[in-house]
């Protein structure tokens, strides 16, 4: 009988893989099957039993935007500062919404299978990515919405390729974002449920730390001319990833939709409308800033995911 031992005495040792070893998010590509079964079981079960089915992906956006527009735009009266308050205010929520949503699903995407993490071996990034991608899935009819409500406003008049180009940086740079923080406190989130508490907080301060209900000019008014703070101030502030991600939609949605509507009124060089300084630039930084959150994630749950299925 022969010894299954010869079978690979001559067999390098290179050629084996430790079992259990994970490659990162590279493995997403070698597994991409059961990634497209994981988006779709979160596409198809998130309305299931549900009679408004997919409708609530327009209710709940419709709802949180006539909440602000109604306190903020009608009593406090900043749909009288900032020219078509309606679009500028939605086009920041869709933003808000994608990332709320990927980062949240995506910190609770390892302890809310906790039953495969245990069972079965499989790159547990897989979680975190398809919930990123189902994220962007429900973002897609807000983001048809607002192009309706942008094209009854003359929008195809002013868009320009730059505007699309814009439209296209900002999903990206939300979706890394969202993923390497989703990454970094889902693994901690395995052990210390902590990190829920956490998210939770951060994403209440994202929808006020970013210029989706009032604008940016507002924070440089603000800053350096009542508080006299420095204007590097204003420049990190422009740098956070959500930010230059709602700026950049505004720059694609609201600005196009909103050209006629200010010449129409004589708001020439309006104040509202200025294109905040170096937008091209900070695109760039943001994106760099989200690739080297989503780096650092993958570094610290590829650390921690040695003991998933111990913690859990």
């Amino acid at each position: 009988m022969t010894d299954t031992r010869d079978l690979f005495a001559n067999v390098p040792r290179s050629e084996f893989e430790t079992p259990g070893k994970s490659r990162g998010l590279i493995d997403i590509v070698r597994w991409r099957y059961l990634l497209s079964l994981l988006v779709r079981t979160g596409v198809t079960t998130r309305y299931r039993n549900s009679v408004l089915g997919w409708t609530w992906s327009y209710v709940r956006p419709a709802a949180q935007f006539m909440v602000f527009w109604i306190v903020l735009g009608v009593f406090m009266n900043l749909d009288r500062d900032i020219p078509n308050y309606a679009v500028y205010l939605f086009s920041g929520i869709v933003v808000i919404n994608l990332f709320s949503e990927g980062f949240k699903n995506a910190t609770t995407s390892i302890v809310g299978n906790a039953p495969l993490v245990r069972k079965v071996f499989l790159p547990r990034q897989l979680f975190a990515v398809s919930s990123v991608i189902v994220s962007f899935v429900h973002f897609l009819p807000q983001v048809g919405l607002l192009l309706v409500v942008c094209l009854l406003m003359g929008w195809i008049m002013h868009v320009s390729i730059v505007s699309i180009l814009a439209i296209v940086a900002a999903t990206i740079i939300v979706m890394l974002f969202s993923l390497g923080l989703g990454l970094f406190f889902g693994a901690i989130n395995v052990r210390y449920r902590d990190a829920e508490n956490i998210v939770e907080l951060l994403l209440l301060l994202a929808t006020w730390a970013s210029p989706v209900l009032y604008s940016w000019t507002m924070v440089q008014a603000a800053v350096v001319d009542k508080l006299n703070w420095p204007s590097w101030v204003v420049d990190f502030y422009m740098l956070n990833p959500i930010t230059q991600s709602v700026e950049l939609f505004h720059y694609a949605f609201w600005r196009p939709a909103t050209e006629g509507i200010v010449a129409a009124a004589g708001y020439d060089g309006f104040q509202m409308m200025e294109i905040p300084p170096g937008l091209a630039w900070n695109t760039l930084w943001t994106f760099l800033i989200a690739l080297a959150t989503l780096l650092i994630g993958q570094v610290v749950f590829r650390r921690l995911e040695g003991r998933f299925a111990q913690d859990l």
